[in-house]
């Protein structure tokens, strides 16, 4: 049982900090996920947001779902779903409530203003952070990233189509390393 409240603990607070999309919680998982509890390496939390990212829902939530059924099987799965789904909902349901009445005054226009800001740099920490586990090699440099950013930034291709074809070289390059190293082994 402690362990199923310290899921929902974790994925409340993910729940209730990511503003600004799915990006916003990479430093969070990074922090509690991977750093404190250890349930998942940064590659698995990488591997779970792409997932996340190609299936119909809520990044966040899906992500989550990943993470606790990985850590405590599905009710865990469940659990953290359920808990990074919770405060949205609460804070969403209030501010719906309250929104028209305030959403006109300065100080209100300026904290979203600011909460944008840092969810930016919140999102380029976590960039920079899981950087060093994605790009493993050159060929990950040269042929995954570079395209994808580039196709990303300059074109309209749907990110599903980018992350499938990513997956696909991930693959392709998995097997051309595992052939080399197979060769040069028998040598």
């Amino acid at each position: 049982m402690k362990e199923y409240l310290k899921i929902l603990w974790a994925f409340m607070k993910v729940g209730a900090l990511t503003f600004g999309g799915g990006y916003a919680m990479l430093p969070i998982l990074q922090k509690d996920i991977v750093e404190r509890y250890g349930w998942a390496s940064e590659e698995e939390i990488m591997d779970y947001y792409a997932m996340a990212q190609c299936l119909p829902g809520i990044i966040m939530i899906n992500t989550s779902v990943f993470i606790g059924r990985k850590h405590k099987g599905t009710p865990g799965g469940i659990a953290a779903g359920a808990a990074s789904a919770l405060p949205s909902l609460v804070i969403i349901t209030i501010i719906a409530m309250c929104l028209n009445a305030f959403a006109d005054y300065p100080v209100v226009k300026n904290a979203f203003a600011g909460i944008r800001v840092c969810v930016v740099v919140l999102i380029v920490n976590a960039v920079v952070k899981l950087w060093k586990s994605a790009i493993v090699d050159w060929l990950s440099l040269v042929f995954i990233f570079a395209p994808v950013c580039a196709l990303s930034l300059f074109t309209k291709i749907s990110p599903v189509i980018l992350v499938v074809a990513a997956a696909v070289l991930g693959v392709v390059f998995s097997q051309i390393k595992w052939h080399r190293a197979k060769k040069e082994g028998g040598k």
